[in-house]
């Protein structure tokens, strides 16, 4: 029952983020084509924002299918790395779109020769960006409870919609009064809202292939609940890292009492062992090494 649930939970998810990365994909096409004939750069730095957002939709869809498939004898932990090396492209496309962006805003605030921007226009597609924008969040949200790539999903197009209302901030000021330096500093304000969440998605990136503890993760405190279990002597090599966002994964060798292991009583210890992390830590794949305390005089070189 539970693995059908889960089947139909991780089918539920996959057709919401292909409707969400129809909607995206279509009006990235429209944006871009607007910014070109209107002269924005406020769009196009949008449409830069909102093919990060695509990206990161394509990721998500992609790793929720190759989720499923169950690892090889090359892959042992499966797959879900592709899911980080994915996350890096994008991280990286982002930093060079705000750069452009960042650079292209300076230069046109401070050229005296600007090209005409077609403020009307460039509010109109603006405004038709956001209802996207909305739409594409209307689909997700439902299943932000059900999978950590939707959730992840969602909050990419919910960022996405603050550079829609500078687009149509940045359009209504030129409609109204001429001003089309508005177009620069809002494409300015797109750009800095992308760089920290490019920063972001690279710090992410970084601890998972450099694996770090993930964030919020205590050893110290792991070890102390493992000290902390009836039969347990002591506890090294304690580790614990991700495969990739939202999946950690767990090792250590524990120090036993002499009578846990002449009793039989391993099993009962592992299971009082693997519910404390799921419970306090949710790590749900555990891996522990039982050993007795005569056994550390053959590891004194990994101890040193």
């Amino acid at each position: 029952m539970h693995d059908h649930d889960s089947a139909a939970h991780g089918s539920s998810s996959r057709r919401r983020l292909a409707i969400a990365l129809g909607i995206t994909a279509a009006f990235l096409v429209v944006e871009v084509v607007g910014a070109l004939i209107t002269g924005s750069l406020t769009l196009l730095a949008d449409a830069g924002h909102m093919a990060s957002d695509v990206i990161a939709l394509v990721i998500a869809l992609v790793a929720s299918a190759v989720a499923a498939r169950p690892p090889s004898e090359r892959s042992t932990f499966g797959y879900r790395r592709a899911e980080v090396l994915g996350a890096m492209v994008n991280a990286l496309l982002l930093i060079g779109v705000a750069l452009w962006v960042g650079v292209e805003a300076v230069i046109r605030l401070l050229s005296v020769d600007r090209a005409e921007i077609l403020g009307g226009p460039m509010l109109i597609v603006a405004i038709v960006g956001l209802g996207a924008n909305i739409a594409a969040a209307l689909v997700l949200r439902s299943g932000t409870s059900e999978s950590m790539n939707v959730r992840g999903a969602y909050l990419e197009v919910l960022g996405d919609m603050i550079g829609s209302v500078a687009a149509i901030v940045a359009g209504i000021v030129i409609v109204t009064t001429g001003f089309d330096r508005a177009d620069s500093i809002a494409s300015l304000a797109v750009a800095a809202l992308i760089v920290p969440r490019a920063i972001a998605l690279l710090r992410d990136v970084t601890s998972v292939l450099t694996e770090s503890a993930p964030t919020g993760t205590s050893v110290a405190e792991i070890r102390s609940h493992i000290l902390g279990t009836d039969g347990v002597v002591d506890a090294h090599d304690v580790h614990v890292w991700q495969i990739t966002a939202g999946a950690p994964v767990f090792t250590a060798h524990v120090v036993v009492e002499p009578g846990v292991l002449e009793s039989g009583g391993a099993d009962d210890l592992l299971d009082r062992l693997s519910k404390c992390l799921v419970g306090h830590f949710d790590v749900a794949h555990s891996t522990f090494q039982l050993e007795p305390a005569t056994h550390a005089d053959h590891e004194e070189s990994q101890h040193a």
